[in-house]
């Protein structure tokens, strides 16, 4: 693989709302730059997805029993019992939540972002929350990845620091840090908010002013995406789990050689707020045994009556859609929401390149329209849930810092069911007949994205 290949892929994976990133190629630092800071690096380009193991799930008629064993049996990352979970649709309902749990906030607040940006909520700036609770005497650490928050100013930051924030910049793009190690080609992919070490949030979801878009604004016809309605996801934990993402956080944090930080509780004792059971699995690039990978492998190996799921980025790598196809084929009931329209043109037609054999094998495949849906959710059988930050992609798998929550248990399950099933209402479902008979620029457009996608 060229390492031009690599960079292009790069520059086309981040330029996305990922906090209005799809402007940054016109921002000074686009590939020409991505290409400059990469002579003096090594990029993990041909890292490939390692095969799924072959675990055999036991034999029960009980659902919840089946995804149990299948989770425990996974190393690393334990299970973590007593926890309560409220899902969060958007950015409506997402921002107000997390902005009240800031101002609670007593002892400290770590954030760790893809995109951070100085949202608002409610009439209140984040910086200006931020700074306040500063002023009260809460530490405030913040991780942003270099990349993803490229259009934010450097004064945003600044400011912070000044009013005594600890801020990292995640794997920096100038090509001295580069020289020290780390490939430009890894970014910090995840949403951490954990607030007084007793309340989490994560999902698809960053601190990005694109999100403060009402549904009422669609998809512009001029394709400003920033300006678009973006779906996605949170969701907010309480319980023991919470230390799960504290430790991700601060494991980031040494990693990238973040120095010192202000004294603060930040693993209070968690007592039990619920009865949903939660593994938190941090991704990062390298790792021999991707667990949220395997997890998900898993659960869908393992599916006895539906699937249901969406991906901003739908592009699974090769044995995903393997064992997606073979669920629809043993009769589970395939349901899968994927954008309409993206940031990423590319992606879409990639994404309606894989759909032929999931249709021919039963699934059953939903565009979502006059919104960018870009939300991470699956659940099976209706006791297994995942939400995070992984795209059903091999960038997620191979490249990213990613943060994935698996949870077991009907009540949250339940939530993304009803989730999902608003989404299935806001798309138009494709059929088979009119996939075999779509127009030839498309499929050329497709083959132009499945060929790109080899090289991501």
């Amino acid at each position: 693989m060229t390492y031009t290949h690599t960079v292009a892929r790069l520059g086309t994976e981040i330029t996305r709302c990922e906090g209005e990133v799809h402007g940054r190629q016109s921002a000074g630092f686009g590939r020409r730059g991505l290409l400059t800071l990469g002579a003096a690096a090594t990029l993990q380009a041909c890292a490939s997805v390692p095969d799924a193991d072959d675990y055999l799930p036991p034999a029960t008629d009980d659902p919840l029993q089946l995804h149990y064993a299948l989770q425990v049996s996974l190393p690393e990352s334990p299970l973590v019992f007593g926890n309560r979970t409220s899902l969060l649709r958007n950015g409506a309902q997402t921002f107000p939540a997390m902005f009240a749990a800031l101002t609670a906030a007593r002892d400290h607040i770590n954030l760790e972002y893809f995109v951070v940006e100085d949202i608002e909520s409610g009439g209140r700036r984040l910086s200006e929350l931020l700074q306040g609770k500063l002023a009260q005497g809460v530490a405030v650490n913040i991780i942003y990845d270099a990349y993803g928050s490229l259009n934010t100013a450097s004064s945003l930051f600044d400011q912070l620091r000044q009013a005594g924030a600890a801020v990292v910049e995640f794997n920096p793009l100038d090509p001295i840090s580069a020289l020290a190690g780390h490939s430009p080609n890894d970014r910090d992919h995840r949403k951490i908010m954990v607030v007084d070490g007793r309340i989490g949030f994560l999902g698809g979801i960053n601190l990005a002013r694109c999100y403060e878009n009402p549904p009422s604004a669609g998809v512009p016809a001029d394709g400003d995406m920033g300006k678009a309605y973006w779906r996605d996801s949170a969701i907010e934990i309480r319980g023991p789990a919470v230390a799960r993402l504290q430790t991700l956080f601060f494991e980031t944090w040494k990693q990238q050689k973040g120095g010192s930080y202000a004294s603060a509780s930040y693993f209070p004792p968690l007592p039990r707020e619920g009865v949903q059971t939660i593994r938190i699995i941090g991704s990062t690039p390298g790792d021999n045994q991707p667990l949220y990978y395997l997890a998900l492998e898993r659960a869908l190996r393992a599916a006895q009556h539906r699937i249901w799921l969406s991906s901003g980025y739908f592009v699974p790598p090769h044995q995903e859609r393997e064992d997606l196809s073979k669920a629809a084929r043993r009769g589970v009931d395939l349901q899968i929401v994927v954008p309409s329209h993206s940031d990423v043109e590319s992606a879409v037609y990639a994404a309606r390149a894989t759909y032929g054999d999931l249709l021919k094998d039963g699934a059953h495949i939903y565009e979502m329209q006059n919104a960018v849906l870009h939300s991470k959710l699956a659940t099976v059988d209706g006791v297994w849930t995942a939400i995070g930050s992984s795209n059903l992609d091999r960038r997620s798998v191979v490249f990213n810092n990613e943060v994935d929550a698996i949870i077991l248990g009907t009540d949250t399950a339940s939530q993304v069911e009803a989730v999902l099933r608003q989404d299935v209402a806001e798309s138009h479902e494709v059929s088979r007949e009119r996939w075999e008979h779509r127009p030839l620029n498309e499929r050329v457009n497709e083959l132009k994205a499945r060929v790109w996608d080899y090289w991501m």
